[in-house]
C-alpha cells in the first residue's frame, strides 16, 4: 500500500480547481451557444476554455499547484 502523506493530493490544488471551473463554465456556456445558434460565442467559449488551461498551468507555475510552496496539502 502507498502512504497516503506522500500524495501530492492530484486535483486538489487551487490551481487545479480554477482551471477545472472556467473549462466547466466554457463547455456548458459552448453546448448553450451552439444550441442556439449562435457561432461566435461558441468559438468565444472555445477561446475561454483555453483561457482556463493557461490561468491553470499560470497558477501552477505561481506556487498553487500540487507541488507548489504555496499550496498545503489537507489531511483527509
Amino acid at each position: 500500500m502507498s502512504d497516503m502523506s506522500t500524495e501530492p493530493g492530484h486535483g486538489h490544488s487551487p490551481a487545479a480547481w480554477t482551471a477545472v471551473v472556467v473549462m466547466l463554465v466554457a463547455t456548458a456556456l459552448g453546448t448553450l451557444f451552439f444550441w442556439l445558434d449562435m457561432p461566435v460565442l461558441v468559438w468565444a467559449s472555445v477561446g475561454l476554455l483555453l483561457i482556463g488551461a493557461i490561468v491553470g498551468f499560470i497558477m501552477s507555475k505561481a506556487g498553487y499547484g500540487a507541488y507548489g510552496d504555496k499550496y498545503s496539502a489537507k489531511e483527509h
